[in-house]
């Protein structure tokens, strides 16, 4: 699998595009990203932006969810709508993070902006709290760029790839 083209997208697009690979590369333990919008859609995932590094990384353990950016996203999308609903109840206020330690893995999910968020599934020997600090500075960097034309930039972009039309 090779990166996609960013050739046509808004230098903000592009550079959240770079936000995400290096998020990728350079942490090790992670096997998939996927940031997802408010209403549950997939905007941007390390399915496209596969490197070598990162793609025989997947290879050698497992490959996430299924495989698929969207089973990521389903499920980062479900976790943030549960915890904000487990907030509102208990009156604690807004969800920061959600980080879900399994046997064979990890998922970690974080608040991005206007209720987008940022799940990461980690191998099961990843450090959570590496993880944990690298998706802040992802959030920090793309928070105030993640507007509602880049949500829709992004996503449009997400369907033109699928469908293998151009942008």
């Amino acid at each position: 699998m090779t990166a996609p083209s960013t050739f046509g997208l808004s230098s903000e697009a592009r550079n959240l595009h770079w936000l995400l690979t290096n998020l990728v590369e350079e942490v090790p333990g992670i096997l998939s990203v996927a940031v997802v919008s408010s209403d549950g859609l997939l905007l941007l995932s390390s399915d496209q932006e596969s490197t070598d590094a990162a793609r025989r990384a997947r290879t050698e353990r497992r490959t996430g969810p299924r495989g698929s950016a969207a089973d990521l996203a389903t499920i980062v999308s479900g976790i943030g709508s549960l915890t904000v609903g487990a907030a509102k109840l208990m009156d604690f206020g807004t969800v920061k993070h959600t980080m879900v330690a399994m046997e064979e893995g990890s998922l970690f999910v974080m608040s991005i902006s206007d209720g987008s968020l940022l799940g990461v599934h980690g191998s099961a020997d990843c450090d959570m709290s590496v993880v944990a600090y690298h998706m802040a500075l992802f959030v920090g960097r793309a928070g105030h760029v993640l507007t509602p034309e880049l949500r829709s930039e992004l996503r449009k972009s997400l369907e033109s790839e699928s469908t293998g039309s151009p942008r």
